[in-house]
């Protein structure tokens, strides 16, 4: 079958679902509400499900009154069960499979469940609908004529009491349906070798010569692919080696302080960038229009979600909100009560409504990861935003970075203190500074009150770190890979303190 009618049968098929989509657009507040009362009933005849008497929750207002927001530490315990083989603790089907996550830093891993209904109706879902969007947004793309390059994580798949675990990435290669797996490249093998630099040789070894159309992964970490890849064949462009790219999907980490780096290794203004927001507990939103940053909120996924207004997060007058009571351009840490058997689930991120009709988000942050030892409320949002900015007018470009606060000791005040790895220094980092700390103030009206005057804080303090220091620090904690993140941000110095140290 010639290529061109697998490309056009490939987008009518994906574009099917758009009336799907239209429907919870439309009734967002009800869609939601349905999937909790379906969650609620599946689970009924759980050990959970029994315990809070799920059988009798006929309102949000009693299961939130009834059932309690649980971290990952208050969950661990059910999930243990499970992973020794113990079913129907907080899923009505039995669930094999567990993404192995440490989060951005901690040692101590997460094995978050993946149950079959969750491979298929979220995550795998969530993967058709972002080319259903795309397609739908993009008459004329031509992605099925060619094939789409993945960086996941760099984990095999293990077995433990007829339970398996790894990355999420390494879970979705062993059970991706056979379309995913013709349509990709490289190949399963490659895609879940361990090793990350013997990984990554593979990967262009084998895809050099492949027509790629489009690729997807976390952007710090394909940007050290693609260079790598720019390095191996020669080329200046992408655009060389492929000239039918037409587009990234990206996520994991924000695409600010990357974006000038890709537009050059990808010159062309046609070339899209689209952003999904998914983990290891699910799929989330997906970027529905071109050449935007707002994510739409996909709420048939199996997913509930609730919010807490970051100003009450933590204290003892935490405030907990559905979908249908956020408000705009608020700060919010996001609970979910998935079809995985996580109920009302803090998952750690924090994010904004730019939209309420439809409900539209971005990510600002972690809920552990951002600096508020002085009352400023530094999101990695304003960090990510304030560091392309400065790169934009010195004309530099940065690696990574991460900021932790200098405290008051005597008579000293406070300031922030950053790690920055540049690709090429800046000529002036005075300037740098400079522009960085005025953009984070006009970004930020607490960090602006703490500034003014020196009156709380003092200028922020620059460490222009050495070359593949932020690599090196993770390759000495066995944390190369697709799935692992700096921390851009902490209350403490534990971080700055060990690269410094380096």
């Amino acid at each position: 079958m010639p290529l061109s009618i697998i490309n056009s049968f490939a987008s009518w098929v994906l574009k099917q679902r758009i009336h799907q989509i239209e429907l919870f657009l439309k009734y967002p507040n009800e869609v939601q509400e349905e999937l909790l009362h379906n969650l609620l009933v599946a689970s009924e005849n759980t050990v959970i499900g029994k315990k809070y008497d799920f059988a009798s929750i006929n309102s949000y207002q009693t299961f939130a009154e009834r059932v309690p927001i649980a971290s990952y530490e208050e969950l661990q315990p059910l999930i243990e069960r499970t992973r020794q083989g113990e079913q129907g603790v907080f899923w009505e089907t039995p669930i094999k499979w567990f993404a192995k996550s440490s989060g951005t830093t901690n040692a101590k891993s997460k094995f978050i469940p993946v149950s079959n209904e969750a491979l298929e109706d979220c995550h795998y879902k969530g993967s058709k609908d972002l080319l259903c969007l795309y397609l739908n947004n993009n008459e004329d793309s031509e992605l099925f004529l060619g094939k789409s390059l993945r960086l996941g994580g760099s984990s095999q798949i293990y077995e433990n009491n007829n339970t398996f675990f790894g990355d999420l990435s390494a879970i979705l290669i062993e059970n991706m349906p056979i379309w995913a797996e013709f349509s990709s490249t490289p190949s399963s093998k490659t895609s879940l070798m361990s090793e990350w630099e013997t990984k990554i040789a593979a990967i262009i070894n084998e895809t050099k010569n492949e027509n790629v159309t489009s690729f997807a992964g976390v952007p710090s970490w394909m940007l050290v692919l693609m260079n790598k890849v720019l390095e191996n064949t020669g080329k200046q462009s992408l655009l060389e080696l492929w000239p039918n790219l037409e587009v990234y999907f990206h996520g994991g980490v924000s695409f600010s302080p990357y974006k000038e780096q890709y537009k050059k290794i990808l010159p062309s203004k046609d070339f899209k960038y689209y952003e999904i927001y998914n983990a290891s507990e699910g799929f989330f939103a997906i970027q529905d229009l071109n050449n935007s940053s707002d994510l739409l909120l996909m709420l048939d996924y199996g997913i509930f979600y609730e919010f807490i207004p970051m100003e009450t997060f933590g204290t003892p007058n935490q405030k907990v909100v559905r979908l249908a009571d956020v408000e705009l351009n608020k700060n919010y840490a996001i609970v979910i009560t998935t079809n995985s058997g996580l109920w009302r689930y803090l998952i750690g991120d924090t994010v904004r409504f730019t939209s309420l009709n439809p409900y539209r988000i971005r990510v600002t942050g972690r809920t552990k990861h951002h600096i508020n030892v002085f009352g400023e409320e530094l999101m990695v949002e304003n960090t990510d935003q304030a560091i392309a900015k400065a790169c934009q007018i010195t004309q530099t470009e940065v690696i990574d970075y991460t900021v932790a606060p200098i405290f008051m000791q005597d008579k000293e005040k406070g300031a922030h203190e950053w790690m920055i790895e540049f690709k090429k220094n800046p000529a002036d980092v005075g300037l740098f500074q400079k522009v960085l700390d005025e953009t984070l103030q006009t970004l930020n009206s607490d960090y602006e009150a703490k500034r003014y005057n020196n009156m709380t804080l003092n200028p922020l303090v620059i460490n222009v770190a050495r070359e593949n220091l932020f690599y090196d620090w993770l390759k000495e904690r066995d944390k190369l890979g697709g799935q692992h993140k700096i921390p851009r941000l902490s209350n403490q110095r534990d971080y700055l303190e060990q690269l410094k140290e380096m």
